[in-house]
């Protein structure tokens, strides 16, 4: 079968790779689309274990069913995730379901910018979802990387009627915006460098849009009534941002660590300032079984919005293709592989 197999940004190569034998418990599913994440273009995360078959947006029918197999039959949609939690653990037991060791060690074989992909025991019984009839495979793409949104909101404490400030206006922050949006945050504030980027902003639903490096705390200031955003959310790992969100957070208010940073970096708080005004730094990372089945749910509901975000839909030969795009940030949203074509 053919396989996308990377080596770097700029290296990907169209590979042909054995087919998955499945065993007892298994599927073996045929991929039709897998979007390309922004953590797949971070090199400094990915290189350390390159040559590798990356993907893990991945969404296709099932071909193959192992013994044993309950709830799912040949010719069935689905949406895989790629790692799952055990849910029993301390980590578990406490809603840290992506700190979980079993969530970290898991993975579906190969990874989903290839034609097959095997599902292991576990996760065909724990992160395997049948898609409803009324979503495509597109739409589908879009679960995982929802539901870490979706996620990093429940974390934060949101709630309705609360300003939020997204800082970063690519996929992750749009679809941040749409979220947020369904879910009554007013106003929404986002902040790009990239002009396609903010026009994409304003048509997701943002209801004040400007570039990076204007007085953005102050603009934040005079249209919400003199205070800053009740929810920070850094989109981007540039430190430029994190400084910017530092100055927008209003007090008693919450930023939310959403993108990672290079290996290293140091990040300077104004750790008095934070202490005294009462803000909350806070993290999130990946999603929980819970988080996936709310977003298949919301993008079910409301399917137009997310497929509006894919700019490219490329076929397996051209993932390498795909990649620049996503590591260039200029010209893309949502790039999405079909590995049938």
């Amino acid at each position: 079968m053919r396989a996308a197999m990377y080596h770097q940004n700029d290296d990907v190569r169209l590979v042909e790779l054995p087919q998955p034998s499945i065993g007892e418990g298994e599927l073996l599913f045929k991929v039709m689309a897998c979007g390309i994440c922004g953590s797949d273009v971070l090199e400094w995360y990915r290189k350390a274990h390159a040559p590798r078959v990356l993907g893990h947006e991945a969404v296709g029918e099932v071909v193959e069913v192992g013994g044993g197999v309950r709830g799912f039959s040949q010719g069935d949609r689905v949406f895989v995730s790629h790692h799952v939690p055990c849910g029993k653990c301390r980590f578990c037991r406490k809603g840290h379901e992506t700190v979980c060791d079993t969530l970290r060690s898991t993975n579906f074989d190969p990874g989903g910018f290839a034609e097959r992909v095997r599902v292991p025991q576990i996760n065909v019984e724990k992160g395997t979802y049948r898609l409803p009839d009324s979503l495509s495979y597109e739409g589908g793409v879009f679960i995982e990387p929802l539901g870490c949104v979706l996620r990093s909101h429940r974390l934060s404490g949101f709630q309705k009627g609360e300003s939020v400030h997204v800082i970063g206006g690519g996929l992750s922050g749009l679809l941040h915006v749409l979220a947020l949006r369904a879910a009554g945050a007013h106003p929404i504030f986002v902040s790009e460098p990239v002009e396609s980027r903010r026009e994409a902003a304003r048509k997701a639903g943002a209801d004040f849009v400007w570039a990076a490096g204007e007085d953005v705390p102050a603009k934040i200031r005079t249209e919400n009534g003199g205070a800053g955003a009740d929810l920070v959310i850094l989109a981007t790992g540039a430190p430029s941002a994190f400084q910017e969100g530092f100055r927008t957070v209003d007090r008693g208010g919450t930023v939310l660590l959403f993108a990672p940073t290079e290996p290293g970096a140091a990040l300077p708080v104004p750790m008095n300032d934070f202490w005294k005004d009462e803000v909350k730094i806070t993290t999130s990372y990946g999603a929980a079984p819970g988080d996936l089945i709310a977003a298949l749910r919301q993008i079910e509901a409301r399917q137009s919005e997310y497929l509006s975000l894919i700019t490219h839909r490329l076929s397996l030969a051209e993932t390498g293709l795909g990649f620049k795009l996503v590591a260039r940030a200029q010209d893309s949203l949502k790039v999405i592989i079909e590995p049938q074509r």
